[in-house]
C-alpha cells in the first residue's frame, strides 16, 4: 500500500504550533507533500524540518514569507528536483518533485491569483508554462515504467460541485471558466486523473479549504481546490481519497485540511 497526503499548512512555523507536529507524528501516510510553507530551511523548526522517521525536501520561494513547498517520505528518494523548468516559477517555492521506486510525486502550490490584478496574470502565466510539463512528466514516467502523483493546492475548483457558493464565484479566481477549462485539460488533454472525484464521483465536495472568515468551516462553506491528481495506472489502484476534515474550528491547524489517498500497490 501507498498512501500519500497533501496539505495546504498556510505557514509551517504557526501550524507547527497548533498540531501540525502531532498530526504529522501519528499520520499513516508514506509521502506528504506540504505547501504554503512561508519559510526558509533554516526558520523551520527541527520538529517539521528533518522530523525522526522521515526524508524532508524544501524548497523555499525567493521572495521571503511567500509559497514555498516540501515532501516528506518514509525512504529516502532516489532524485529530488526543485521547479519545472519555468525560469519564471522554479524559485518561486511552487513545485518540487522526488522520484521513489516505480512513481514519481510532486508537491505543487499553484498561485492563487486575484482577477483584475498582476497576480492573476502570474497564475494565468504559471499554468500556460504547467501544463506542457505534466503531459511531458507523464510521457517520461511511463517511458520509465513509472506512475506519477501530482499532489497538493491547485487553487482551482474544476465543477459546481467543487465549491459551495459556486454561483456567487463564477467570476472569482478559482472559479473562472478559463481556469476550470485548464484544469479539464489537465483530466482530457493530459489524461490525469483526480483520484478523490473519482471514487466520490457524485458527493458535494468534500471541501478542503474554508476561508476562516464568519462561520465557513462550521457550516462547512467551502472550496475543493486541494488535489491528489494521477496517471491513470496509478489511479486505477486509488482504493480510499478523503479529508481529513478536523472535527473542530478549535482543532484546526490551518484554513486547509489534509487530502489522503490510499493505493493498493
Amino acid at each position: 500500500m501507498l498512501t500519500v497526503s497533501t496539505a495546504n499548512v498556510n505557514g509551517l512555523r504557526a501550524a507547527a504550533k497548533k498540531g501540525f507536529v502531532e498530526w504529522l507524528a501519528d499520520t499513516a501516510a508514506d509521502v506528504v507533500c506540504l505547501q504554503e510553507v512561508r519559510a526558509e530551511e533554516a526558520q523551520i523548526p527541527d520538529a517539521v524540518r528533518a522530523p525522526e522517521g522521515w526524508y524532508a525536501a524544501h524548497a523555499p520561494a525567493a521572495a521571503k514569507g511567500r509559497a514555498g513547498v516540501s515532501l516528506y517520505t518514509r525512504r529516502e528518494p532516489d532524485a529530488v528536483r526543485v521547479g519545472f523548468g519555468a525560469s519564471e516559477f522554479d524559485a518561486s517555492g511552487r513545485y518540487l518533485e522526488a522520484d521513489l521506486p516505480g512513481v514519481t510525486v510532486a508537491s505543487l502550490y499553484l498561485p492563487s491569483g486575484e482577477v483584475g490584478t498582476e497576480r492573476q496574470d502570474e497564475k494565468i502565466r504559471f499554468m500556460d508554462a504547467f501544463l506542457p510539463y505534466l503531459k511531458e512528466l507523464k510521457e517520461r514516467a511511463a517511458a520509465d515504467g513509472r506512475e506519477v502523483l501530482v499532489c497538493g493546492d491547485w487553487n482551482i475548483a474544476h465543477q459546481e460541485a467543487d465549491l459551495k457558493n459556486w454561483k456567487a464565484n463564477r467570476k472569482n479566481s478559482g472559479f473562472l471558466p478559463e481556469e476550470r477549462a485548464w484544469l479539464g485539460r489537465v483530466f482530457d488533454e493530459a489524461a490525469y486523473v483526480d483520484v478523490v472525484r473519482t471514487l466520490h464521483p457524485d458527493q458535494e465536495g468534500p471541501y478542503s479549504w474554508w476561508s476562516y472568515r464568519g462561520r465557513a468551516f462550521d457550516n462547512d462553506t467551502g472550496w475543493r481546490i486541494d488535489l491528489i491528481v494521477s496517471s491513470p495506472g496509478l489511479a486505477e489502484r486509488c482504493v480510499k481519497a478523503y479529508v481529513e476534515r478536523p472535527a473542530s474550528h478549535a482543532e484546526r491547524w490551518s484554513d486547509h485540511a489534509p487530502v489522503t489517498a490510499v493505493f493498493n500497490l
